[in-house]
């Protein structure tokens, strides 16, 4: 049996290339609540069932930046996992809302990698992610820059 790997080399990653990420997570009351305590936002639309009955959507939304921390989770298996470091993160966009009890999924596309200049034994890969619910519907979509080592 092979033991598990955490993440991929730069050599591993292909221009082009459609990774769909295996993990997903269902988010739930608790995960929204404690986000929004966690960092301080406490807007009513985030943690009040009675100021968004007279909103727009009549329900709950979950906090953006839940989202997208769960986004980039997802892909550390596949993307992150052998990173130096997060390089980068660009054109975030929110697409749709979130609500409790969606499920998130999400895939990247690998849009381009280089070797640093500064040292040859790492490169940057470049990619964009896109999250979706459980009805593929796109919610989020990131790109990023992340230096990885070589093998």
């Amino acid at each position: 049996m092979k033991a598990f790997e955490l993440g991929n080399y730069f050599e591993d990653f292909k221009v082009g290339e459609v990774i769909n990420h295996n993990t997903s997570k269902t988010i739930f009351e608790s995960d929204n609540n404690l986000f929004s305590l966690l960092t301080m936002n406490h807007h009513p639309v985030h943690t009040n069932l009675e100021y968004v009955k007279n909103h727009q959507h009549k329900k709950i939304l979950v906090v953006g930046t839940l989202v997208f921390s769960l986004a980039v989770g997802i892909t550390v298996p596949d993307i992150s996992g052998k990173a130096i470091a997060n390089l980068e993160y660009e054109k975030v966009k929110h697409l749709a809302p979130v609500f409790i009890n969606d499920t998130i999924y999400a895939k990247t596309e690998v849009l381009d990698k280089w070797l640093t200049k500064s040292n040859t034994t790492r490169g940057i890969v470049y990619v964009e992610t896109i999250a979706f619910n459980q009805k593929e519907e796109p919610v989020l979509s990131f790109r990023r820059k992340v230096l990885i080592s070589k093998k």
